[in-house]
C-alpha cells in the first residue's frame, strides 16, 4: 500500500526492493569515491535501504568500520542479512530515523546518504543530526535526485498514470525531486556544513529491450501498486503508453533510460 504522504511502505517493499539496486550502482560508486574512507575512519550510512553503499565499502575496504541505518525495519532486516550472509564484520545495520539518531556528537569520521534526504520527514532535522554525529572536519556526501525531467522513468509513470488512477495511488514525485533548485544547499548550510559543493551527474538504467524493462516494471512493488489502482482492462493501454514514451531510448544495445542526479559534498 501507499501511505498517506504517498511514500511507498518501505517495510512492505524490503523484500523485492533490489529489483532497482543495479541501476542505481554508479551512484555508489560515486558516493564511495567522494567519501574517500580511510582504513580505521568509523563511517554512517544513513537510509541505507537494502543495505548500499555500505556493503560495497564494507567488502572493498575491510579496515573501515560502517553502521548503517534506515527508517524501515524491513530494510533493515533485508540489509543484515546481506552482511551476515557476506561474512562482513565490519558493518551492521540498525533501524534508526536519520531525525533521531542515537549516537554521541562528533562520533562518526564521514557519513554518506544515497537518495534518502528528500524522503526524511523532515529533511533539515535530519541533516542538523547528521552534523551533530560528525566528527570536525567530517565529510557529509549525499547523493539526491534532481529534476522530474532528470529522473526518466519516475517522469514517465507520472505521465502514464496521471489521469489513469486517483491521486492517493501516485507516488509523491515533487517529494522525490524535492532538493533540486538549491534547496539542498540552502538546507545544508543552514544547519552548519561549510565547504558544500555539488554537481549534477548522469547515469542510466541499461535493460536488452523494452519487454525486459516491462517485466522489472510489473515486478516491481512499487510499481504494482499503481498498476493495482487500474480500472479492469488498462494495463494493456498502460503498457503501450510506457512503450511509446521509451521508444526514443531504443538503441542497437538495448533500451538505456537516462538519469541524472545531484551529488553533494560538505564538511562540518
Amino acid at each position: 500500500m501507499i501511505k498517506q504522504d504517498n511514500q511507498p511502505d518501505w517495510d512492505a517493499l524490503a523484500e523485492k526492493f533490489d529489483l532497482l539496486t543495479p541501476h542505481i550502482a554508479p551512484v555508489g560508486q560515486a558516493l564511495l569515491a567522494a567519501l574517500d574512507a580511510q582504513p580505521g575512519d568509523l563511517i554512517l550510512d544513513v537510509a541505507s535501504g537494502t543495505g548500499e553503499p555500505a556493503l560495497t565499502l564494507a567488502k572493498q575496504q575491510p579496515q573501515v568500520n560502517i553502521i548503517g541505518t534506515d527508517t524501515a525495519a524491513g530494510m533493515v532486516q533485508v540489509a543484515t542479512r546481506k552482511a551476515h550472509d557476506l561474512g562482513l564484520n565490519n558493518l551492521q545495520f540498525q533501524t534508526m530515523a536519520a531525525e533521531t539518531l542515537s549516537f554521541a556528537d562528533n562520533h562518526f569520521d564521514h557519513l554518506s546518504c544515497r537518495f534518502g534526504v528528500m524522503l526524511f520527514d523532515d529533511p533539515e532535522a535530519g541533516l542538523q543530526q547528521m552534523r551533530r554525529v560528525l566528527k570536525p572536519t567530517g565529510r557529509c556526501v549525499l547523493a539526491v535526485w534532481n529534476t522530474l525531467k532528470g529522473m526518466t522513468s519516475v517522469d514517465w509513470t507520472q505521465q502514464v498514470f496521471k489521469n489513469r488512477i486517483p491521486e492517493s495511488e501516485q507516488l509523491a514525485a515533487d517529494k522525490i525531486v524535492s532538493m533540486s533548485g538549491g534547496v539542498l544547499e540552502g538546507l545544508l548550510e543552514k544547519v552548519g556544513f561549510s565547504s558544500i559543493e555539488t554537481q549534477v551527474h548522469g547515469f542510466e538504467y541499461h535493460f536488452s529491450d523494452f519487454d525486459a524493462y516491462w517485466q522489472n516494471t510489473l515486478d516491481s512493488s512499487i510499481m504494482q501498486q499503481q498498476i493495482n489502482a487500474l480500472k479492469p482492462g488498462q494495463i494493456d493501454e498502460v503498457k503501450d503508453a510506457f512503450a511509446k514514451l521509451a521508444k526514443p531510448y531504443q538503441t542497437k544495445n538495448g533500451l538505456v533510460i537516462p538519469h541524472e542526479y545531484r551529488l553533494a559534498v560538505a564538511i562540518k
